[in-house]
């Protein structure tokens, strides 16, 4: 459909097509490359519906059961792929719906552009049937929105919607479009954008700060680096290993970052966080020079920002210049896309090696086997262990598959025993923390990477939150392996109440349903487990499964995830589960 018309010998135009406003929205989205639509239809989004009856071989629309589970599926697709996830709803209810994922998108720098029906332009403002404001309810947490009220705005909007929530630092966008913009008729062309006067995606290099960093680094003694999901949004996870291994620096990775290293990569040594591992979050108030790529300092891994890494000159690299200095002073702020900056600094460095410094990290290591690993991962008796599941499940996919996690437990357990081969490998909310995010992201994940293995694992409580979204799976015949490691307690809310509510456990004790018995309802090939014999068996059934799997694991009532730093307090206070 993309016809040209010949004006002459030399020059060539696309031809004007007259088109309806859906009609140019949806060839403005097949032009910008979208393949898969995340959406539910009603009455301020029919034209569009309508319009992408005639698109099916062209554009596919995957039909959940709820709008939030539009937006956290588009948010599985992009993480995996790399790609603008999309979403499709309707006004009022349907967009209001969507709030949850734009603001998760928000946080944890996902872009996705959500598209949402509106009242016509000759109702707004009337309280409309299904109207809301809809710039007034998400222009805080989106990058950019926008409201279409004429058919010729839209191919322009699209592109532009696309550029903002690609480029720089990736984000959500939504754009509001009357009915009547969608009934309209347009002399549609395809549009590019590539620029926009007053949004400048990637700061200038600064050759002083480059030359700064790599002096910083090249005569320290104990550099640290903390790799966050920057790397994976730059691409940079090529560039991230040259500057490692050049100067010999150890690694730790933040929760969205920690598929940028391989897990068996030498200098990778572990994650940071409350949750994470002792070395990383100890040596941070040992090292020199602390080296952030691509993350943003947040509390979950500062902890108290009075004490954290005050002995370090730290460089921060970012392209986002609103982090710098935000939480943790920057000695050295090096701006810009990181698959540029990473470069710039590693042809300064000299060749090195901190072979003593690494091996610092060597007894952090053990003390954390020996009082917290070997128990989870290797019981010799008693109730199945989350964090053994998890373990099981990597393992039998030869760390090869897609993490997903909903939040809680379930989340830190898998973050902390999944191992990965591959970048863009692992999906869950960070920053914003949305119980029920993990269902309908694995959905959308296994359509970003449908070659790859997805492996969800969810907790009784995030399950439920998202529940409906099991019909998706139906409709669509989604192959995705579902674990739910099962305690019957909202268990990290528990856990919390246990260490510091003298457990008290106010409203945590989950009383639940049958969870195979409604997955088979939905079709979805199901068992449940509880004795540690079965495990493996139950596991390799699952993964030998064609189709979407739910596995059931009861798992230890009280389980507890260690170590823990107690938010608010310093990053080398922690709690291993033996202090009394």
């Amino acid at each position: 459909m993309n016809m040209k018309t010949k004006i002459n010998d030399d020059l060539i135009f696309p031809e004007t097509k007259n088109l309806s406003g859906s009609e140019a929205l949806i060839e403005s989205l097949i032009h910008k490359g979208v393949d898969t639509i995340f959406g539910y239809p009603g009455g301020q989004a029919i034209p569009i519906y309508d319009t992408l009856y005639d698109y099916k071989d062209r554009l596919k629309h995957i039909l959940v059961r709820h709008e939030q589970g539009a937006t956290h599926a588009a948010q599985g697709y992009a993480r995996v792929s790399g790609k603008v996830g999309v979403t499709l709803v309707t006004s009022g209810p349907g967009i209001a719906n969507t709030i949850t994922g734009i603001a998760d998108a928000m946080m944890d720098s996902t872009p996705i552009v959500v598209i949402a029906g509106q009242v016509p332009a000759s109702l707004l403002g009337t309280d409309a049937f299904q109207e809301i404001d809809v710039i007034g309810v998400t222009q805080p947490i989106t990058k950019w929105t926008y409201q279409v009220r004429h058919a010729d705005e839209i191919a322009w909007a699209v592109a532009r919607a696309f550029y903002i929530a690609s480029t720089g630092r990736p984000g959500p966008v939504v754009l509001d479009i009357t009915k009547n913009a969608q009934i309209g008729k347009t002399g549609y062309q395809p549009v590019e954008i590539n620029y926009i006067r007053s949004y400048i995606p990637v700061p200038d290099i600064n050759p002083e700060k480059i030359a700064e960093a790599a002096r910083l680094i090249n005569t320290s003694q104990k550099p640290l680096a903390l790799v966050g999901q920057g790397v994976i949004l730059g691409n940079a996870e090529k560039e991230l290993l040259e500057f490692l291994r050049k100067a010999d620096i150890p690694a730790a990775s933040t929760i969205l970052g920690i598929s940028a290293l391989t897990s068996d990569e030498p200098l990778n040594v572990g994650m940071l966080g409350m949750h994470g591992n002792i070395g990383p979050n100890k040596m941070t108030n040992e090292c020199d020079v602390l080296i952030a790529v691509g993350m943003r300092f947040d509390d979950r891994v500062t902890g108290d920002l009075n004490t954290y890494a005050k002995q370090a000159k730290v460089i921060h690299f970012d392209i986002d210049s609103a982090e710098i200095d935000k939480n943790v002073k920057t000695t050295v702020a090096v701006l810009g896309d990181v698959k540029e900056t990473l470069p710039a600094v590693t042809r300064l460095l000299k060749n090195n090696t901190h072979t003593e410094w690494r091996n610092e990290f060597k007894p952090c290591e053990k003390l954390e086997f020996d009082k917290v690993i070997k128990n989870e991962l290797f019981p010799s008796e008693g109730p199945v262990k989350m964090g053994e599941v998890v373990h099981l499940v990597s393992e039998a996919t030869n760390n090869e598959a897609v993490l997903v996690t909903d939040v809680g437990q379930n989340q830190m357990m898998g973050v902390r025993y999944f191992k990965f081969k591959h970048s863009r490998s692992s999906v869950t909310s960070g920053g914003l923390g949305t119980m029920g995010f993990g269902l309908p992201a694995a959905i959308g994940a296994k359509f970003g990477a449908p070659d790859k293995t997805i492996c969800l694992f969810v907790g009784d409580g995030g399950l439920q939150m998202t529940i409906q979204e099991f019909g998706t799976i139906m409709q669509s015949n989604v192959d995705i392996k579902i674990i739910l490691l099962n305690n019957h307690f909202l268990g990290m809310v528990r856990q919390w109440q246990e260490m510091f509510f003298e457990e008290r456990h106010s409203e945590t004790i989950m009383k639940n349903p049958d969870f195979v018995a409604i997955a088979a309802a939905y079709g979805i090939a199901g068992r449940h487990v509880e004795k540690r014999e079965d495990l493996k068996d139950a596991i390799a059934e699952m993964l030998n499964h064609k189709g979407a799997y739910f596995l059931e694991v009861t798992v230890e009532r009280k389980g507890m995830v260690y170590p823990m730093i107690p938010a608010g307090t310093c990053v080398t206070n922690i709690l291993l589960g033996d202090e009394k």
